[in-house]
């Protein structure tokens, strides 16, 4: 099925309901997309869980290698990785307790999108949660 992201309204909702946001493919590096974007939402109150496997630490929160390293309840799971992963951690994030499945600006693949909504996920693909919430506020 075509890849259709809820209104902007609906995401409005989302990011005020949210407070944890699990960050797949959180850079260390300051000059990288993932780290400003996962900054600024840090700044903005949310709760930020780095999920890189490469670093022990970002923003001084202990990373983790895996969604399924998390303990508790994770409202929105921000992904910065290339399209084509999308479809294993889609598959990864359908096993942990999560609300929203997010693929940052550029990244889509409808495989992934599809198995989501199918499982009845919310799916948020080829969007900027910054901007969203600059938008939304």
């Amino acid at each position: 099925m075509p890849i259709e992201n809820p209104s902007r309204e609906e995401i409005g909702q989302i990011l005020k309901k949210a407070k944890r946001i699990a960050v797949v493919g959180l850079s260390a590096n300051p000059d990288r997309t993932s780290y400003m974007v996962s900054e600024a939402m840090k700044n903005a109150g949310y709760e930020i869980i780095p999920v890189n496997p490469l670093v022990d630490e970002i923003f001084g929160i202990k990373a983790v290698a895996s969604l399924k390293d998390i303990k508790g309840h994770v409202d929105i799971v921000n992904v910065f990785r290339r399209s084509e992963f999308l479809p294993e951690i889609a598959k990864e994030f359908s096993e942990i307790d999560s609300d929203v499945f997010w693929a940052q600006l550029g990244v889509e693949n409808e495989e992934a999108y599809d198995f989501l909504k199918e499982k009845g996920y919310t799916v948020i693909m080829d969007r900027c949660i910054k901007v969203e919430h600059a938008l939304t506020k």
